[in-house]
């Protein structure tokens, strides 16, 4: 995925633009991709009639390339759409024909459906829009659906839930290309959390589901400046709110318990830490608050699947040299 631009080879991404796509969901890939200054990516945006697409939440778009761009992508992007029946043979056709040549195929909220369609979800798992979920598993009975989660990386195929956890996905696929310094500092560029996990839970709406609220924002602020510290449940408890109460909602709004929420935000900062070359385990671990050096080199193998130094070799020289070659802007 880490290709020089100034040669240029930037990442092709293909926006597929397919009628009565939802503006929100076509505007993310359109400023997470295209908003780089000499950047490492390049994007397309293509409809099977290039023209006039009709979008749903906005006006008109004007596209001028065709299907025939998809035979270039590296990465094809499909946002989700009103009331999502199966695209044209023609749609489907490029799509699989994208997928079998090993293009990296991806998905926001109903878009899931146009690569079920093509069968490109065959066989995987897969999320989209929690109202749409019971479709799309009844629909393409060899698509495991997972309708709990904000985004789900197959790999080769990525597919995220509705909207917002679009451009969750986004960031995500920038991290995997360029780590998480780049993605964070693109992340702060958007105004957006910097990451949050793929099984992170959808905001379904659930009976009894408590609603979000600044308190348990000041919470997670207060935590991430204090990662450092042997923190505890209890210590998490500044949102005026009972212990129970708590842990309630960083269920319903992480999808985690507190201290799994903050064992994640703990590796996280451990993976900033070694992108930018700390160059000792110990300082790593004292920074993040994991404990020994034995006990981060455990938790962080166990979590992330490699050694941190393993880890810190093959992504700090690699953001080096992406930080050489571009640099995000608005």
């Amino acid at each position: 995925m880490r290709r020089n631009p100034a040669a240029g080879t930037a990442h092709h991404v293909v926006v597929v633009a397919l009628e009565n796509v939802l503006a929100l969901d076509i505007g993310i890939p359109l400023q997470v991709f295209g908003s780089w200054r000499d950047g490492p990516y390049r994007l397309t945006v293509c409809a099977e009639q290039p023209g006039t697409v009709p979008m749903h939440g906005g006006p008109a778009l004007s596209v001028v390339h065709g299907l025939d761009c998809l035979e270039s992508a590296d990465t094809v992007i499909v946002p989700g759409y009103v009331e999502p029946e199966k695209p044209s043979d023609a749609v489907t056709t490029v799509l699989a024909r994208a997928a079998a040549r090993g293009a990296r195929m991806v998905s926001i909220c109903t878009g899931a459906f146009a690569l079920a369609a093509a069968g490109v979800l065959d066989g995987r798992q897969a999320t989209t829009h929690w109202q749409y979920a019971a479709a799309l598993a009844e629909r393409f009975p060899r698509v495991s659906v997972r309708p709990e989660v904000l985004y789900v990386d197959e790999g080769q195929v990525l597919t995220s839930a509705g909207v917002a956890a679009g451009l969750d996905l986004c960031l995500h696929l920038i991290r995997r290309d360029h780590g998480a310094r780049v993605a964070n500092q693109q992340a702060r560029l958007l105004v957006a959390a910097p990451h949050r996990t793929g099984g992170q839970a959808q905001f379904i709406d659930l009976p009894g589901r408590p609603e979000r609220s600044d308190g348990l924002a000041q919470v997670y602020e207060w935590a991430l400046r204090n990662l450092h510290q042997p923190l505890t449940v209890d210590q998490l408890h500044r949102a005026g709110t009972s212990r129970r109460t708590l842990i309630r909602r960083f269920h319903a709004e992480t999808g985690r318990p507190p201290m799994r929420w903050l064992l994640d935000a703990r590796l996280a900062r451990a993976r900033e830490l070694l992108e930018a070359g700390e160059p000792t385990v110990e300082a790593v671990a004292r920074h993040c608050g994991l404990g020994t050096p034995a006990n981060f080199r455990t938790l962080f193998k166990a979590h992330v699947g490699v050694a941190p130094s393993v880890y810190r070799e093959t992504f700090h020289s690699a953001a080096a040299a992406d930080g050489a070659s571009f640099r995000p802007g608005p």
